[in-house]
């Protein structure tokens, strides 16, 4: 076969798949146009898509959040000229237009906040086609006007005040999930501290007490001790981070395990299994800690010869599953639901605490399971989903 009729064939076929990848985009962008579906169902998309995107702006609040680009979806929804974002201080965010409409707009925002209605005004500024009118919706939270947003169009239509007043009460609506969110927040953060206030009277005597105990009789193991004590205290208060990984948190466990057993001596022995795969996995911080001090605290110190505290991370599919168990004295069975419950309770803090924090974070399906019974010991066993959330897993662990 001579070159010719070899580069022949070679382009015949080359312009066939050209033809044929053509035709099968073609059929595609038909069936995909199909699949779009009527005009009101494509109306719709794009009107959840555009509260999708501005809902995701807002969600950190009108000041810390990302107020622009919420009021370029939300300008876009209403199909206004110009709009503005306006909260107690004045403008946040003007979309489509120039600064000459922010003193209008904190005008009639005013108003509208004050009387809590929406203020429509006629020819409030000179656009390039003539006058722009204007309405104004107040963003109402629980009574109080927090801000109000401003639309600018040459002719108010009916639907167009209506439609601005229905986007400020979801606005506001979007803005009590942002007071949520940081109420959880900081109703995380002030459970941290609760655990590290729990830890500060109890643990640090104690721990002091026994490295005293060596300065004279074994200097060395004293002067261990101090370090132990040194990295125990410098993680659990630490300021930055709700998060740590598994290997961080064990090695605290562990320097805390060093000092309780300083003071019990072989009373307390530890069995430590961990699969180096979960090393890795983030979790909460300080959500290990507690349960193994509850185990040293409620079921072995009160238990007459000690016992053992056995401490796994194992590796289970998708999850990393954190178990901390003692052969000690046990939990009455109603005393526990009381704690997990939320009752008050002088007692087992700790395992209240991260169950509620795991909760917050995971879901109502990953709180603590725990298994016990009076003299029969107690099993807490925790499971993390190997897979964090992109907030989460993008903290920095502890140095």
């Amino acid at each position: 076969m001579t070159w010719s009729v070899l580069i022949a064939l070679a382009v015949g076929t080359a312009a066939g798949l050209v033809i044929a990848a053509l035709y099968a985009l073609a059929r595609r962008y038909a069936r995909g146009s199909r699949e779009l579906g009527t005009d009101a169902e494509r109306a719709t998309y794009e009107t959840l898509n555009l509260a999708s995107r501005a809902a995701a702006h807002l969600r950190g609040g009108l000041v810390s959040g990302d107020t622009v680009k919420a009021a370029r979806d939300l300008r876009t929804l209403l199909n206004c000229d110009v709009f503005v974002v306006v909260d107690e201080r004045g403008a946040l965010a003007i979309e489509g237009g120039s600064e000459r409409v922010r003193a209008s707009a904190e005008r009639l925002a005013r108003d509208a906040r004050q009387s809590g209605h929406v203020e429509l005004a006629r020819s409030v500024v000179q656009g390039e086609h003539g006058d722009v009118d204007a309405v104004a919706a107040p963003i109402m939270i629980r009574g109080r006007s927090v801000g109000a947003l401003v639309a600018f169009s040459r002719q108010i239509r009916p639907g167009l005040v209506r439609a601005t007043s229905e986007v400020a009460d979801w606005v506001a609506a979007q803005l009590e999930l942002a007071e949520l969110d940081a109420s959880r927040a900081a109703l995380a953060e002030a459970e941290v501290r609760a655990l590290r206030a729990q830890i500060s009277p109890h643990f640090i005597y104690n721990a002091l007490t026994a490295i005293a105990s060596f300065i004279t009789t074994d200097p060395p193991q004293a002067r261990e001790l101090v370090l132990e004590f040194a990295d125990f205290t410098r993680y659990s208060f630490r300021r930055e981070g709700d998060f740590t990984t598994i290997a961080e948190e064990l090695g605290s466990v562990g320097s805390y395990l060093k000092l309780e057993r300083a003071r019990f001596g072989d009373r307390i022995a530890v069995t430590l299994q961990v699969a180096p795969e979960v090393l890795a996995t983030v979790i909460p911080f300080l959500s290990v800690q507690p349960l193994v001090e509850n185990a040293v605290r409620h079921g072995l110190e009160s238990k007459e010869g000690g016992g053992r505290i056995t401490i796994t991370a194992a590796d289970s599919g998708a999850y990393a599953q954190i178990t901390v168990e003692d052969d000690g004295v046990g939990i009455d069975p109603e005393t526990l639901r009381d704690v997990l419950a939320g009752r008050p309770s002088a007692e087992h803090i700790g395992l209240r605490n991260v169950d509620s924090r795991l909760r917050q974070v995971y879901g109502n399906g990953h709180g603590l399971v725990v298994e016990t019974n009076i003299d029969a010991g107690t099993l807490v066993t925790m499971r993390v989903p190997k897979s964090q959330p992109e907030r989460l897993a993008g903290r920095e662990p502890s140095r």
